[in-house]
């Protein structure tokens, strides 16, 4: 029901976008996020938005380089990643909750009950 693609191989500096379609049930009513994780690490948090766009909030490590944002006419959400580094590289998971809750959960993967199978991100030095 949600399905990532955009990911692929880019050198440092580059961009990349990824596209999270979603299908099967209604997504717009909820907030969304990008998590990612890298070869023998945890996965973490790497963005969030809101149901309709108007909250957004990144990871300190992607700020100012990566923007979220969704179109819900669209079922789809996006993360543009700009200025790319190498430690980008790792499998980028999009998720959607399924229950309105306070924004302040935004960043615990436990609320997020639908994941996309992810999409690897490789940047190169």
């Amino acid at each position: 029901q949600l399905q990532a693609s955009g990911g692929g191989l880019v050198q440092a500096g580059g961009s990349l976008r990824l596209s999270c379609a979603t299908s099967g049930r209604t997504f717009s009513s909820y907030a969304m996020g990008w998590f990612r994780q890298a070869p023998g690490k945890e996965r973490e948090f790497v963005a969030a938005v809101s149901w309709n766009g108007g909250s957004t909030d990144y990871a300190d490590s992607v700020k100012g380089r990566f923007t979220i944002s969704r179109d819900n006419a669209k079922n789809t959400m996006y993360l543009q990643m700009n200025s790319l580094k190498p430690e980008d590289t790792a499998v980028y998971y999009c998720a959607s909750d399924s229950e309105i809750r306070p924004w302040s959960t935004r960043r615990s993967e436990r609320i997020y009950n639908y994941w996309g199978q992810g999409t690897l991100v490789t940047v190169s030095s």
